[in-house]
């Protein structure tokens, strides 16, 4: 595995702050099926990635594939770009958090 890789492996596994049991459970609320882009069917693109997210969380380091490896970029830049516009107001029950969740980080943690 080459130091990029490692290197997105870990970035990835610091910006997902949840475990795979919590992004289930939270990907079965009301709340997160509530938020995110949706692209051309009901559910968003945010809660198809925190299922992608679940199973990556479950593999072997040594089974991930470049399709893995890039859906762990794609997760580490959402959760950059998105934690930088955090709202002034109460977060708890906001749209923004729910959205991070959707992705498998939670802000409050």
């Amino acid at each position: 595995m080459s130091d990029d890789s490692k290197a997105t492996i870990d970035e990835f596994l610091d910006v997902v702050n949840m475990t795979p049991k919590e992004i289930e459970s939270w990907l079965d609320t009301e709340e997160s099926q509530s938020v995110g882009q949706k692209d051309g069917d009901d559910e968003s693109i945010g809660h198809k990635s925190g299922k992608r997210i679940v199973e990556l969380l479950q593999k072997k380091k040594s089974d991930y594939t470049d399709d893995d490896l890039s859906h762990m970029k794609k997760v580490i830049s959402y959760v950059h770009r998105h934690t930088a516009q955090k709202p002034s107001s109460d977060i708890e029950d906001s749209r923004w958090r729910y959205s991070l969740k959707n992705w498998g980080h939670d802000p409050l943690k």
